[in-house]
């Protein structure tokens, strides 16, 4: 038996086999017992991905080689590692392939600056993208190894918060599936965000060390390092980060490249994040007078800005290592695009045809500054040819409509530690606000709105003013969410550029979320109508004729049964709760903040409670209430929700009256692996938003995808999700974006306290400590949030016509052939939310891209 020990070399952008793929794999025995050539469908699968040859023995050749230890002792963990390596080697020849091609065309090649990429498990995803499934099968059952054990060997990838990562991931998925040259950039960073557990009912924040254990899909790129230049220098320290003005320091940024796997294998993009390191040298002079801890501390300090996910900014410290990271990544990025652009294009003026850009968010604003200093400092372009460049090459896609979540930096930042970047924003406003006052005369008030500089109270630079100035396009992601950028956020923006603003609305990645997190689903989909939808998601259109089809519906309701009974089976094994597959179950899963309104879902919750508690013998369809989703750690309003939401499940579960009728799990630890098996098991989707305050949504599309029925206001992408399926499959309520806005000085939520009953006694339940009698008052700040300050986010005035539109809900449910019609329906109208979708228009209407096809 012969074992071969794979060799990755260090190529830009891609590992590569040495010396061929097809003469390594020929190397490789087959086992002794077998009997011939693998099966012809096999072989065929071999031969479509370029490797040909036998099947052959890589769990024992991985084991050895990289362990030293005896196959049959290996670990969970290693065999997982074993395995993944083994499709990292089959992906390995096509991203070599699909980079030779990429420099051989020289297409034009967007970069998504993105902070966050929230991938989730990794085997699973590239398995099916690869086609590989029935090799690995194969030597799972050859080895009798348990694929779905080794798979939960494999952390979530943390590499983001929530929406904007997870969106991010989507879109790199079908950037790689439409062929389009196309890098992602972001940080790597070692503790992405915290892992949550409950204790008490409250959110304790844990360290998410996702890379205790090496990573098999990230291959390090020492070969490409670039120094990142510092006017100061800094140290991190449990009180803060401690700044040194006026002196020099530099950081290292070190590749790490990921291989993004478009579906079918044939062409591999990268997502490349950037590790902060130390120079090389560190402070001889420090360390020649004794100060050995002061010599290596910058080194210490330059290691660890990129060890823990992007932090809050409700802290000083926070705030500084926010900006360090982004000025970090924006640095690197930049650099390794003017690298690659600079091999093969000697003109400058030739950038915006063969490189586009995409800031996703505030985060990576930077760029406008970054490029600007690039081509004045480093090309020596004059300032109107740098301009024009910078302009045609940048965009911007914003995600908020949240003036807080805005991000502000202030000008100290700017001074103490890239004061050549604050010279050319100061430039870039000098001549932006004089073209302002050219074209409104006299009116100064909107020179000051417009300023990429806040005055007061104190002065700071206005990161999403810079991104609109110093870009070609702004795109929203739903199509309410562009109109009110258009006409409240950016309104003044939109006024003097209005080419320069449109619509992008989200979508999410069919492959992950249908196919591979719905089996059953999407078997049956399959069966009816054929596989093209997974490339072509309009193609379930073709569902619609059968949602009047009794023996179809049918069919679907059983699917929905065994994705729900895979759940609560799930769930009981993992964590020990026990949800019913025979209840309903409503799902709430998202970041926990006050305008998503988990608040507004434990409001109904407790209204049905009360109605239970009053009339034991009233029917209602037993329901489970399902909420997941992390607060920020410095959000306190947040957890307190959070730790709402436990006492009141710990209550209703306590009460033998409504036990069984109604059950409420908080589910810790949300994650994509989470999402993945919840979704798919949802009855009813709860996008239950302020209207006006949702961006899109995500979450909302793929609840839709897999046939749950939403329950929501007219906010994001729901009201697009109702126009293609029709209102009548909704159940939406509450106030709309205009009312809310309209009434922002008329709005008295006493009133609904006073003249709803059901409201009242749901809020006095609360306050009387009933959901708190070992904790007196500790829910007191929800009162006042609620009652005394306003209640910004209008939970009570839409509470009566939520209660209103669960009945409407629970009705529909009752007859299970009505409430299966409109399910298929939802998913046969899901169409437009593929982020295929999504990514085509970016590519046609933003980033002037062509398809590049690997052959």
């Amino acid at each position: 038996m012969i074992y071969y020990c794979s060799h990755v070399a260090h190529t830009d952008g891609a590992p590569a086999y040495a010396p061929t793929a097809r003469n390594e794999i020929a190397t490789m025995s087959t086992r002794p017992d077998d009997k011939g050539d693998a099966d012809p469908a096999l072989q065929r699968r071999l031969e479509r991905l370029g490797l040909g040859g036998h099947e052959y023995e890589w769990t024992d050749r991985y084991l050895l080689c990289n362990y030293l230890i005896d196959p049959p002792s290996a670990r969970a963990r290693q065999k997982f590692e074993a395995t993944s390596r083994f499709i990292r080697d089959l992906v390995a020849h096509r991203w070599v392939k699909t980079r030779r091609a990429r420099e051989k065309t020289n297409p034009k090649r967007v970069h998504y600056l993105s902070m966050e990429f929230l991938l989730g498990r990794t085997l699973r995803n590239n398995m099916m993208n690869l086609g590989a499934e029935a090799i690995v099968q194969r030597v799972m059952q050859q080895e009798g190894w348990n694929l779905e054990q080794l798979m939960e060997e494999e952390p979530d990838a943390g590499l983001g918060n929530g929406g904007l990562g997870r969106l991010a991931a989507c879109f790199i998925d079908s950037l790689a599936t439409l062929q389009y040259a196309a890098i992602g950039y972001g940080l790597r960073y070692e503790y992405g965000i915290f892992r949550q557990t409950i204790r008490d009912g409250w959110q304790v924040e844990l360290p998410d060390n996702w890379l205790r254990n090496p990573d098999p899909w990230e291959i390090m790129r020492p070969g490409k390092t670039y120094v990142v230049p510092l006017a100061a220098k800094f140290e991190l320290r449990a009180s803060g980060m401690i700044v040194t003005p006026n002196r020099p320091s530099s950081l290292l940024g070190i590749a790490y490249d990921r291989p993004v796997v478009g579906y079918g294998g044939s062409c591999i993009n990268t997502l490349r994040l950037w590790a902060a390191a130390a120079p090389e040298s560190f402070d001889f002079a420090e360390f020649s007078q004794g100060d050995f801890v002061g010599a290596v501390l910058q080194n210490v300090a330059a290691e660890s800005l990129t060890r823990v996910l992007y932090p809050d900014d409700s802290t000083e410290a926070g705030r500084a290592l926010r900006f360090l990271q982004e000025y970090f990544m924006v640095s690197c990025s930049l650099q390794d695009i003017i690298a690659r652009f600079r091999k093969t294009n000697a003109s400058w003026s030739a950038l915006p045809d063969h490189v586009a850009i995409q800031m996703n968010d505030t985060h990576p604003a930077l760029s406008v500054a970054e490029l600007m200093r690039i081509l004045l400092d480093q090309a020596m372009l004059p300032w109107a040819s740098a301009w024009e460049i910078t302009l045609r090459t940048l965009a911007y896609t914003n995600h908020t409509l949240l003036p807080e979540a805005l991000e502000r930096w202030p000008i100290e930042h700017f001074e103490v530690l890239i004061p050549r970047h604050l010279e050319i924003v100061y430039e870039i406003n000098r001549r932006f606000l004089d073209d302002v006052r050219r074209l409104y005369p006299g009116d100064e008030a909107r020179v000051q709105r417009m300023s990429l500089v806040e005055e007061t109270p104190t002065r700071k630079i206005r990161m999403a003013n810079l991104a609109v100035v110093g870009s070609h396009s702004t795109n929203g992601v739903a199509a309410i969410h562009s109109q009110l950028l258009r006409t409240h956020l950016l309104r003044d923006f939109a006024e003097m550029f209005p080419a320069r603003f449109n619509n992008k609305t989200n979508g999410v990645t069919p492959r992950r979320w249908l196919q591979q997190a719905n089996p059953f689903l999407a078997e049956l989909i399959s069966k009816e109508i054929g596989s093209a939808w997974v490339t072509d998601l309009a193609q379930l259109r073709k569902l619609l004729p059968l949602a009047q089809d009794g023996g179809f519906r049918e069919k679907f309701r059983q699917a929905k049964r065994e994705a729900k009974v895979a759940f609560a089976n799930w769930l009981k094994a993992t964590s020990g709760q026990i949800a019913d597959p025979d209840t309903i179950f409503d799902s709430q899963i998202k970041r926990i903040h006050e305008y998503k309104r988990q608040l507004l879902n434990v409001l109904h919750i407790i209204i049905l409670y009360n109605r239970l508690r009053r009339d034991p013998n009233r029917e209602m369809t037993p329901r489970t209430f399902l909420f997941a989703g992390k607060a920020a750690p410095a959000y306190h309003l947040a957890k307190l929700i959070i730790k709402l939401i436990n006492n009141v499940a710990g209550t209703i579960d306590g009460d033998p009256l409504v036990r069984g009728r109604i059950n409420v799990l908080f589910l810790a630890e949300y994650n994509v692996t989470m999402a993945e098996r919840l979704i798919p098991a949802s009855d009813v989707s709860e996008q239950i938003s302020t209207a006006g305050f949702e961006a899109s949504g995500t979450g909302n599309m793929k609840f839709m995808m897999n046939g749950a029925l939403t329950i929501g206001t007219r906010d994001g992408a729901t009201i697009e999700m109702a126009q293609q399926a029709g209102e009548a499959n909704f159940f939406l309520f509450g106030l709309t974006a205009e009312q809310v806005a309209e009434s922002a000085n008329s709005y008295d939520p006493g009133w609904h306290y006073a003249n709803e009953p059901e409201t009242r006694a749901a809020l006095d339940l609360i306050f009387s400590d009933y959901f708190s009698k070992y904790e007196p008052g500790v829910f007191t700040p929800i009162r006042d949030t609620l009652l005394r300050d306003g209640d910004r986010f209008r939970h009570l005035a839409d509470l009566t016509d939520y209660a209103r539109a669960h009945r409407d809900l629970a009705s529909v449910y009752a007859d299970p052939q009505a409430w299966a019609r409109k399910a298929i329906i939802n998913v046969a109208c899901c169409g437009k939310f593929s982020s295929d979708r999504a990514i085509t228009e970016y590519a046609d209407e933003i980033w002037n891209l062509k398809k590049s096809p690997v052959e």
